[in-house]
Formats: C-alpha cells, structure tokens, sequence
C-alpha cells in the first residue's frame, strides 16, 4: 500500500486493544486535560463574542457546546469548544509547536453527538489514530519556518478522528482528510502579536475535522494524492525534503504520539523551562527586588517565538502567555505560576511590568544541540551572577510531569472556570474519566461539563 493507505488502514482499522499502553495514557490524559482547559477557558476573550455570533447563525442542534450547554450544529460545537480549550494555552503540545488534544478532543465529542453515541473504548481509539496521524505528519522548526503547526497538522488530525467515530469508508476518509489537508494553514504571527488567532485557529481545526469528514459523506471529494503530489503535503510543507514514506515507518508498532508534553504552567510551551528555572532561582533565595538584570538565551527558534520584548496590549493573557520575559518576572513575584497570574489586572500589573523590563533575552544557536526547549538563566544582583540551566523543560519527554503535576494544573483549571462546576458533577466526572474506556456512551460526560449557571439562563 502507498504510505496515504497505510495511514488511511490504520485510522479505520486499528483497535484498542493494539495501541501500547503507554500511547493509550496520553490519550486519555489529552481528554482529561482539554476538558479542564476547555471549562476553564470557557470564558476567555473571544469565546464568549464566538459563542454569540454561533448563536446567531444559528443551525441543526446535532452537539453541545461545554459549560454553556448550547445546542448548536456539530462543525459549530467543535469550533467554540476547542477556542475554549486552547484560550488558556494550558493543554497539551508537542514539538516545535504542535497542539493537537484541544483541536481533536472537542471534534471527537462533537462526532459522537452527531452519531448519537460512542462508546468509551471508540472515543479513545478514535482520539489516539488522530493523535498518532498528527504526530507523524508534524515536522520541523526548520520546514515550518512560522508556519503554525497546529493550523498545518491539527485539521488533518482532527478529520482523521471524525472519520473514525462516524465510520467513514476507505474512499471517504481519503476525500475527508483531501479536504482538511485544503484547510491547513496559519503563522506563528499570530502568537507573536499576541492576538486571539492563537486560540481560532485551534478551533479552526476541529471544525475542519468535522466539516471535511460530513462534505466527504455526501461525496465531496478533496485530492487523493494529498500527502506526496506534486503540490502535495510533502511538496507545500516538507518543502520536498521529505519522503512520505517516512510518516508510516513502523506504523502501528512505534507510537509518535508518546511525544506529546503536558504543560505544568500556563503558558506558551517553550516558556516552560525558563519559568522553572526562574522558580528554582527564587527558591534558591533570589528575590524579586534584589534584582538588577537577568538574562535569559534561548534557541533561535524559542526566541522568535516568545523573546520579543514584553508589553500587555489589547489582549494581554497572550501577550502574557507568549512573553518570556513576563513569565519570568512572574515568577521572581509571585514565587508560581497560576492561570490567576495570566488574567488581564494581574498581567498589566506595575510590578510585572518593571520586573520585565529587567528581562533581557538573546538567542543563542548552540542551545539547539541541547534540545528544543533548552534555555539558560543568569541572574545579576549587585555584582554578584548565578547561573541556571535547563536542558529539558518539565513536561516535555525526558522530563515528564508527575501525576500531582497533573492534578495540580486540573484543579487550577477547575477553581479558575468563570462558570465553574458544582462538585457533584467534578466528582461524577472524575470517575467517568477514570474509567473511560469502559463507558458505555462517552457522551454522558457532556451533562457534567455544563455549568448549572448555564442550565439556569436556558430555563429563565
């Protein structure tokens, strides 16, 4: 078979019980950490004025939108719900920048309402052949060259999962994902500037994934030599460096998705290592109003990303999110880093604001030999310097987070939700997340993702 049907085989074939065990636990800590991230976000700029424009447009009420409990078309639900996962930037990642859970979990849930139910154990296989797909097309810092990742992969990803769920046949999926691979695209610019495109594409994503998947069950058809045409997916992309062959090398067998990382602070992923060298420096003794200057070095790659200098604009939890030199003043303040650090008062905050001010970043190249998060930190106070390294940040593979870490970010998300979650449902939920793979219908975790704030404004 060509490496397109190996890969379109594996999306429709693959059973459970034939993923490795470890894939399977990031799959199902993907699920558990968009929907905190989604709860959590769900109240975040831009979601709210999307939801609203969805609501005016109006549609066939096939899904539910989270938290809110609006029934809206499937392609709308997606849309709304993985903004909402990704408005924190709290969710899972991979690298150079790949976001995959807050764009494939949402369009999954959207797909089982629209079936009218799933089972647990085909929600996740459905989740992790769209994971897996996704992680084999990723590609490097070098060929995305600020392209966004997750806008080039996620909606290939995302229709792979939707064409699981609703049992697409072999022709279908392949004009499903010709379609999704028409709607790839996005620029790191958007992250650079701080603007709320960071979260829409997400959500562009997951309806991709439900969209191209419904067009292709009523016979539109998209390229069939998406992946290695002559204008294809290796040729736009791969920038013909290269060979579709290597996307199925060991399909099956070798799991890529086992190199998603989990976020243990809430923001961007390559602000990760420096805010833990930044809290480690603070534990260390190092306080805030002692400091004359840090500086921090990144790869050239990280520094395009999030070493630009500092300032709250319009959209200030981004600019935030996206601010090395904001996320380490942060840290020296505040001795952690909490969503309730990223909201708009704190991040405009004087004090930050100064602190920040006191960032200095450069680029280095040889940190790139060290690894893709790798970062230094040397701290000035009088005349005196300490040094901080960090090869691997906390989260990414070969620094895993432990399950407090995961813990700690689920109820972070939990108590930081506008609309937040009666216990009882938390409580509910938590067990049915548990247990996932036993579920009889995953939907039924739809009823305790909604705010009762939002049941009460639908009954009024």
């Amino acid at each position: 078979m060509s490496p397109t049907e190996q890969l379109i085989d594996f999306v429709r074939s693959t059973r459970l019980d034939e993923i490795d065990l470890e894939a399977r636990r990031i799959v199902r800590t993907m699920i558990t950490t968009v929907l905190g991230t989604t709860v959590a976000g769900a109240g975040e700029d831009g979601c709210r004025e999307l939801r609203g424009l969805l609501l005016e447009n109006g549609g066939a009420p096939q899904a539910t939108s989270l938290v809110h409990g609006d029934r809206l078309p499937a392609a709308s639900a997606a849309l709304l719900n993985g903004v909402m996962a990704r408005a924190l930037d709290y969710c899972d990642a991979m690298e150079p920048g790949l976001h995959l859970g807050s764009s494939l979990v949402p369009a999954a849930l959207a797909a089982a309402e629209f079936r009218g139910g799933v089972s647990g154990e085909e929600f996740v296989t459905a989740v992790a052949v769209g994971a897996e797909l996704g992680s084999r097309l990723n590609l490097t810092e070098a060929l995305y060259d600020g392209l966004d990742p997750t806008g080039v992969v996620a909606p290939l990803a995302a229709t792979a999962t939707v064409g699981r769920i609703l049992g697409l046949s072999t022709d279908q999926l392949l004009a499903a994902l010709g379609l999704a691979f028409n709607r790839a695209g996005g620029s790191f610019q958007s992250n650079v500037d701080g603007s709320l495109a960071v979260r829409l594409i997400q959500g562009w994503a997951a309806e991709a994934g439900v969209t191209c998947a419904l067009w292709a069950l009523r016979g539109l058809t998209g390229p069939h030599n998406f992946l290695d045409g002559v204008y294809g997916y290796t040729h736009l992309y791969g920038r013909g460096q290269v060979d579709a062959t290597t996307f199925v090398e060991e399909l099956g067998d070798h799991y890529a998705l086992t190199g998603t990382m989990f976020k243990k602070y809430p923001s961007c992923g390559l602000t990760q290592g420096v805010t833990e060298l930044a809290l480690q420096a603070r534990r260390s003794g190092i306080l805030a109003d002692r400091i004359d200057r840090v500086e921090v070095v990144l790869p050239p790659y990280a520094y395009r990303l999030v070493g630009h200098p500092f300032a709250p604009g319009t959209n200030p939890r981004v600019n935030g999110q996206f601010s090395a030199r904001f996320c380490v003043a942060n840290a020296f303040l505040n001795g952690s880093s909490r969503l309730e650090h990223f909201a708009p008062a704190a991040v405009t905050g004087k004090a930050v604001g100064d602190l920040a001010a006191r960032v200095h970043v450069t680029a280095d190249s040889a940190l790139d030999e060290r690894g893709h998060s790798a970062v230094d930190l040397i701290v000035v106070s009088g005349d005196s310097e300490q040094h901080f390294r960090l090869d691997i940040a906390p989260g990414f593979p070969g620094n895993a987070l432990s399950q407090e870490d995961h813990d700690r970010r689920l109820q972070d998300c939990l108590a930081a939700a506008a609309s937040p979650l009666p216990d009882s449902r938390i409580d509910k939920l938590m067990e049915s997340l548990r247990t996932l793979e036993e579920l009889d219908d995953v939907t039924d975790l739809v009823a305790d993702l909604i705010s009762p704030e939002a049941d009460a404004d639908r009954t009024a």
